[in-house]
């Protein structure tokens, strides 16, 4: 009988149920034989009629437990299933007479069926020659979800193995295609030396052709003494020894490379090295970069160095400057006084300007920072500096049209262009040429490592000249205070570290390119301003030196006894009563103390917790001095000193004068 007119849905355990007609012991024990099936078990008789039946059946195919008696025709299960959609969309009474006509056939038959729930049954069914029909029951939804995840399985690693199979036939041509695409150059040698391979990077360097590799010869295209130099670190690679290292060759370009080879050795299956594999990266950049940062550590700890010597040297020419010029105010018509007191003046004032660069140099000068159109800036520059130079040799400003804006001193910006312009002057021959550009540059994240800037808009000032050059041992120490090139007594060494200090102050960096015979460019990169500023108007000249009348009471803080006597007498010779203090805390216990001081005049830099930028900052915030000046040799953090005027030392008593006279018209003003 065909499966499709079998009984498709029992649920109804019925294994312990006893046979409706009452039958023997016997017969209960077969049926609870059946019921242990995990088939599902059905005997119909020659008229379709239910003879035998087990619980596996009815849980396979879901039918109501009331239908499975002896005797129930096989038409009744065929017309459940169809009522309940079994059989699709088919008419019911055509499914019912399709299948009964079918199953009066008693053929064998081996069939799968899916039910609606997702099961699949697999049912065979067999004659029983002039009794009927038997049929099985199987579930198989399991074992064919397995075996459809393993076809699917089988199909994916088919696939897989011919795309493999194709890849592996594609396998040179893409590894060709990758390994040109490398900016690097990728090779294989044999223990004999012989190239079996190398990328394109070759024939970009070199002039070589990958598909011949019998004209490859690292000896040629490296020359004599690049190829000794390397020789050693193949031998370790040929004997078994991974190597890393560092070296200078020259492309068929001329153009000189710092690059980094790695050699891997090739080992066969006796594990003797049969090759190496080599890898070499251009490192030029990484070099230059770590070069900067190596310079840029030498220059902090120089500028802080030349920081505190500035400091140092600053109170000493205090002293000498402060006791020469009172000791000329005290004999004005001493002609032998001043014979000598004048060139130990000019010799103390020359080393104060020495000392403000060194400051410079150091990051430690007061900045006026203001917003500085750089186009007009360098275009006025050039004018200035033309005359000076040979008339035969040309000084060309390239400013470009579009607006360059930074925010920085003016006036140091002028002298660190007409300090870079004279040095180019002085090492380009008379009939040549010098140029000063001005370019605006979005400066992306590798330039902004490799310059060591923050990204962003800059403005990049570039002085190129003709000249010599440089070699790489000059370049190192180009930035280093009182380091000159020039022959003796014609500079002090201090021009190119005081253009490093102010570019440095400013947020900004310079960089030097140069090679011995090809000239220099110096590029000065600073931050790019926002917006134009707003004219202000200029301010007056200070006011003339007061006179001697009693000026109220100064209290003068200096942790150096020798500089605390000259101010002192500078203040008294002011008019001023002075009250001494070594140190911050005590003077701001005498502050405290004591009503009615005039002015706080306070060194900036004081042993202690306390120093001038605090002790000022006090005593205005609690009015404990009508007017707060500070003196200072080396001014650190002068951003934060804004609310503060500041004196640099040395000073004369005139400088100091003017220095109180501009601070009341300020407050005045204010």
């Amino acid at each position: 009988m065909p499966m499709e007119h079998i009984p498709t849905d029992v649920a109804a355990d019925v294994s312990t149920d006893v046979p409706p007609d009452g039958g023997s012991w016997r017969q209960q024990t077969l049926q609870a034989g059946l019921d242990l099936l995990d088939q599902g078990l059905t005997v119909f008789d020659s008229s379709l009629h239910l003879v035998a039946w087990n619980r596996a059946f009815l849980e396979l195919l879901a039918f109501p437990p009331e239908m499975t008696r002896i005797g129930a025709p096989f038409e009744d299960f065929i017309r459940y299933n169809a009522q309940r959609g079994e059989y699709g969309d088919e008419p019911v009474e055509d499914a019912v007479r399709q299948r009964v006509d079918l199953a009066l056939q008693f053929l064998p038959h081996d069939i799968e069926r899916e039910r609606p729930d997702g099961r699949i049954l697999h049912i065979t069914g067999q004659p029983l020659p002039g009794h009927g029909f038997v049929t099985l029951y199987s579930d198989v939804t399991e074992q064919r979800r397995t075996e459809q995840a393993l076809r699917q399985a089988n199909l994916e690693l088919e696939s897989r193995v011919q795309a493999r199979t194709a890849s592996l036939r594609r396998s040179e041509q893409q590894m060709r295609l990758v390994t040109d695409s490398i900016p690097a150059l990728v090779a294989y040698f044999s223990v004999d030396h012989g190239y079996e391979y190398i990328n394109r990077g070759y024939q970009d360097w070199f002039g070589l052709d990958p598909q011949r590799l019998d004209r490859v010869s690292a000896r040629a295209f490296l020359g004599h003494e690049v190829y000794e130099g390397i020789r050693p670190y193949v031998r370790r690679a040929l004997s078994g020894e991974a190597v890393t290292f560092d070296y200078t060759l020259r492309t068929q370009a001329g153009e000189a490379l710092c690059v980094r080879t790695t050699l891997v050795p090739d080992r066969g299956t006796d594990g003797r090295v049969v090759g190496c594999f080599e890898l070499t990266f251009d490192v030029t950049e990484q070099k230059r970069s770590q070069a900067l940062i190596l310079r840029a550590q030498k220059m902090e700890a120089m500028g802080q160095l030349a920081g505190g010597l500035a400091h140092d040297f600053n109170n000493i020419l205090t002293v000498i400057l402060g006791n020469l010029t009172a000791l000329g105010d005290a004999r004005p018509d001493d002609a032998q006084v001043a014979e000598f007191t004048e060139p130990a003046i000019t010799a103390a004032r020359r080393g104060a300007e020495l000392i403000r660069g060194l400051m410079t140099f150091a990051r430690q000068q007061p900045l006026q920072a203001g917003a500085v159109d750089v186009g007009a800036l360098v275009a006025s520059v050039v004018r200035l500096v033309r005359p000076a130079l040979p008339a035969c040799l040309s000084l060309q400003a390239h400013t470009g049209d579009d607006a360059a804006w930074v925010w920085a001193d003016a006036m140091q910006l002028e002298n660190a262009l007409v300090n870079l312009i004279l040095n180019a002057r002085d090492a380009t021959p008379a009939t040549g040429h010098i140029d000063v550009r001005v370019r605006t540059r979005q400066v992306d994240a590798a330039q902004a490592a490799a310059l060591q800037l923050q990204r962003g808009p800059h403005v990049c000032i570039e002085v190129q000249d003709q000249g010599v050059g440089m070699d790489a041992a000059t370049l190192a120490r180009v930035f280093e205070p009182f380091f000159t090139t020039k022959r003796p007594g014609s500079g002090t060494g201090l021009g190119m570290a005081m253009v490093y200090g102010f570019v440095r102050q400013s947020g900004g960096v310079v960089d030097v390119r140069s090679r011995p015979g090809e000239g220099t460019v110096v590029s000065l990169w600073l931050p790019a301003a926002e917006c134009c500023p707003v004219e202000l108007a200029p301010l007056d000249e200070p006011g003339p030196v007061p006179g001697a009348t009693r000026r109220g009471v100064a209290l003068l803080v200096e942790d150096d006894a020798d500089v605390r006597k000259v101010v002192r007498r500078s203040l008294l010779d002011l008019g001023y009563a002075v009250i001494e203090a070594g140190h911050g805390p005590e003077a701001l216990e005498i502050l405290q103390r004591m009503d009615g001081i005039t002015l706080l005049l306070s060194d900036i830099m004081m042993p202690g917790s306390l120093d001038g930028r605090a002790l000022g900052r006090a005593a205005r915030s609690e009015g404990l001095a009508r007017h707060v000046l500070l003196m200072s040799g080396c001014a650190p953090g002068m951003d934060a000193l804004a609310d503060l005027p500041v004196l640099a030392k040395p000073f004369t008593t005139a400088e100091l004068a003017r220095a109180l006279t501009a601070l009341g018209a300020m407050e005045a003003g204010a």
